[in-house]
């Protein structure tokens, strides 16, 4: 991989941006390499693999509307991008607005693809998305009522 630039990190992050905003999991995975390791919480294990991963971007988008994302800071070292990051989201469940604080680093493989990914950050309930018109509840099989 010829050395990385601030561009090509630009360009990850923008990418990222789509694939969160857009809630799209195909942009998502096109990032990663399929033996990724991906980890959004420093003190819980990795995902690893392209379908731990992907489960995990199902499962997320699927609960998520009028998501916003954007990196503050960027910084390289070596083949990895470090990024300081403010992003926010509606929960389809119950339309609360969640505001997130963080710091990501992606660890890039020779291709430029992610192999390694990091995320530490802070998430608070800031209100209710009056916007947003949650779906109801259907029952689930059981008697149980989903999340």
């Amino acid at each position: 991989m010829p050395p990385l630039t601030h561009g090509d990190a630009q360009d990850l992050l923008a990418r990222y941006k789509r694939a969160w905003e857009r809630r799209d999991v195909e942009l998502a995975m096109e990032l990663f390499t399929d033996d990724a390791e991906f980890r959004f919480d420093p003190f819980e294990p990795a995902l690893e693999g392209a379908n731990a991963i992907r489960g995990w971007w199902n499962a997320t988008v699927a609960g998520v509307a009028h998501v916003d994302f954007d990196a503050e800071r960027i910084w390289l070292s070596g083949d990895t991008v470090l990024a300081s990051f403010h992003a926010a989201w509606t929960e389809q469940s119950g339309a609360g607005r969640i505001r997130s604080r963080g710091f990501l680093t992606f660890e890039l493989a020779p291709d430029g693809r992610v192999r390694r990914f990091r995320d530490w950050s802070r998430t608070k309930t800031v209100g209710i998305d009056s916007t947003f018109r949650p779906e109801p509840v259907a029952d689930a099989p059981g008697g149980q009522r989903s999340p």
